[in-house]
């Protein structure tokens, strides 16, 4: 049995079976499952399999991380079962954006490898042009161009395929209704000029190639009329009914209404990709550069993916992900090798070295999760690197004109008329090594031997400390261990070393008198700092930015002064649980790696102001 096979055995053996599989697919780093009830699946026994990164339960998906490995994975485990090859949302489970960001990671994944191999060789056209070895009037550059042009002109019709599957409907079905919007037919009557109806409705005038929006919302569409036909079709005449009545309702409904909404969404975003270009083009790359690693926790960079190939679509290049991730991937590396280079732990450094040398290449999850999420200075380095070096690239205008994996093979994407643009490109991935190395290696908490000893003493309830101070509980409830909060930002301890609660009413008081240092608009999370310097930050339940500040009431805004015991927020937790979201409440010193340790209570509940944490100078 190879080692791959016996990955694969384990890990479904610890989600629930083969019976407890829906579906599963992979993405580059990461097995991805749809359960029947995730209450199955044993996180802590896939986290000590060896091979696999870690574990990540977002927007209804059970995903095992595990790296470059995961094609092999995810082959022997398909052949365990019959498993479907279309991981969803649970929609029951998850709020409506969560779901809208699921259904797009699950639309593209399918069709990522396509658009990366077409922007690849338009990478390769761009390298051979420059390098004088390729004429552009020559057949093979034509030919390979088309191939190239291909996979986005065609975007639609692999839109209306990988959406069908999503939505379960007739993928045929689908297929043609992405091709029709791009039908040469179609195209032809858009280029007269001339007037279109669709038994007597005005039809937009629109080219559709190359779009992402109309095929989506009609394959959408078409899949509830789909299910209608099924209904009032008789048996004997269904095979042909059905798609008859999908096919001409929906095109109808699509060339009408469906497609011309999205050219309209297209249109929307080419004014904003022009107002962030031309008044604020620092900002998404600053953004992405220093927050990408966040997004990858969660599988989010992927639900970009549409926007990054409307910025193509539209502008003719790209913004969105290119250089921010390529700023955050090299520096994981960076910081991976600085890692590598200080500590005593030979199996950390192995670990750092082979993570590194991954991240190099645009695969970031082995770092993330195997190196610089664990030691949360160390992630605090890359971020700061990647957003200092994505302002550089944001400054300098820095674009991408074909989609690749952002590592130091994508150099290649950035090359253009104006060879400027390459040599930034160039630039920013050796400063992001460099800069996110210095830091990592000055600043990072690395922590040898000698050091992990101190840390681990201070654990020791019998061990007697100088200094500490003692935090009050903001809230009443039940006490839950950070590592048990549904949102690896906390459980991991990214933001910093705390506990949670399970709040028993709906109002939170300052935990100590000091300062509000921030008070999110939502009313769902506030920060304050006292007079010693410890910042805390108080974040009411999961997701909860999502509900706009429906349900919170703030009683304070940033600057106030306040004294410990005084209401902060009040909520209401069972508006908020029954709109679908988890009220439990993590407690955090954002500034921990300031101190020496930070003990939680062990009582299983508390009461307002009853101490919580002791902080250890």
């Amino acid at each position: 049995m190879s080692k791959f096979e016996q990955m694969a055995n384990e890990i479904v053996k610890n989600v629930g079976g083969k019976e407890n599989i829906e579906a599963v697919t992979n993405c580059m780093t990461r097995l991805r499952f749809t359960l029947k009830d995730v209450n199955k699946a044993n996180a802590k026994a896939i986290k000590s399999i060896k091979g696999v990164q870690s574990v990540v339960n977002k927007n209804g998906q059970f995903q095992v991380v595990i790296g470059t490995d995961v094609p092999e994975v995810c082959a022997a485990i398909k052949k365990l079962g019959s498993f479907s090859d279309t991981v969803e949302t649970a929609k029951e489970k998850t709020s409506v954006i969560n779901r809208v960001l699921g259904a797009i990671t699950a639309i593209f994944q399918p069709i990522i490898p396509a658009i990366c191999g077409a922007g690849m060789i338009k990478a390769v056209l761009a390298l051979l042009t420059a390098a004088h070895l390729l004429a552009t009037d020559s057949t093979t550059y034509q030919l390979l161009s088309m191939v190239a042009d291909t996979a986005f002109y065609f975007l639609p019709v692999y839109l209306g395929v990988s959406s069908a599957k999503f939505f379960k409907m007739n993928t045929f079905v689908g297929g043609l209704l992405g091709a029709m919007i791009i039908h040469p037919t179609f195209s032809t009557l858009v280029a007269s000029g001339n007037p279109i109806t669709f038994f007597g409705l005005p039809v937009k005038a629109v080219g559709y190639g190359s779009s992402v929006v109309p095929a989506i919302l009609i394959i959408w569409f078409a899949s509830y009329v789909e299910k209608f036909a099924n209904k009032i079709s008789p048996k004997s005449v269904k095979v042909f009914m059905v798609p008859l009545i999908t096919t001409i309702v929906s095109a109808v409904v699509g060339f009408v209404a469906l497609a011309p909404l999205g050219s309209y969404v297209g249109q929307l975003l080419y004014y904003i990709f022009e107002f962030l270009n031309n008044e604020v083009r620092w900002l998404i790359p600053v953004v992405m550069g220093g927050l990408c690693p966040l997004f990858v926790m969660t599988g989010m960079h992927y639900s970009f993916v549409p926007v990054q190939l409307a910025q193509y679509a539209t502008l003719g290049y790209g913004t969105l992900l290119g250089p921010g991730m390529l700023t955050s991937n090299l520096s994981q590396a960076g910081a991976c090798f600085a890692v590598a280079l200080k500590t005593k732990d030979k199996d950390k450094k192995q670990t750092a070295i082979s993570a590194g040398t991954t991240a190099l290449f645009g695969i970031t999850e082995p770092a993330l999760y195997g190196v610089t999420l664990p030691m949360k200075k160390t992630l605090g380095c890359v971020m700061a690197s990647g957003a200092i070096v994505g302002l550089f690239a944001g400054i300098t205008n820095m674009r991408t004109y074909a989609s690749a994996t952002a590592g130091l093979t994508a150099l290649p994407v950035y090359i253009c008329d104006d060879l400027s643009n390459v040599r930034n490109a160039a630039i920013a991935m050796v400063a992001s090594i460099v800069i996110s190395f210095v830091l990592t290696y000055l600043f990072g908490g690395i922590d040898d031997t000698k050091k992990e000893e101190v840390k681990n003493e201070t654990k020791k309830e019998t061990t007697t400390l100088n200094k500490f101070e003692e935090i009050a509980s903001p809230v009443e409830g039940k006490v839950v261990a950070l590592s048990e909060v549904p949102d690896e930002v906390f459980s991991k301890e990214a933001m910093g070393k705390g506990i949670a609660i399970e709040p028993a009413s709906g109002e939170v008081v300052a935990p100590f008198d000091g300062t509000i240092q921030a008070i999110f608009p939502t009313g769902h999370a506030v920060g304050i700092k006292n007079e010693n310097g410890v910042e805390v930050l108080i974040h009411i339940g999961i997701d909860t930015v999502e509900l706009e500040g429906k349900y919170f009431t703030a009683n304070v805004k940033n600057g106030d002064t306040v004294k410990k015991g005084d209401v902060l927020v009040k909520f209401d937790i069972e508006k908020i649980k029954e709109a679908g979201y988890n009220t439990i409440t993590p407690v955090i010193i954002t500034n921990s790696s300031e101190y020496l340790d930070v003990i939680e209570t062990h009582e299983n509940k508390v009461n307002k102001l009853d101490t919580l944490l002791k902080v250890f100078k």
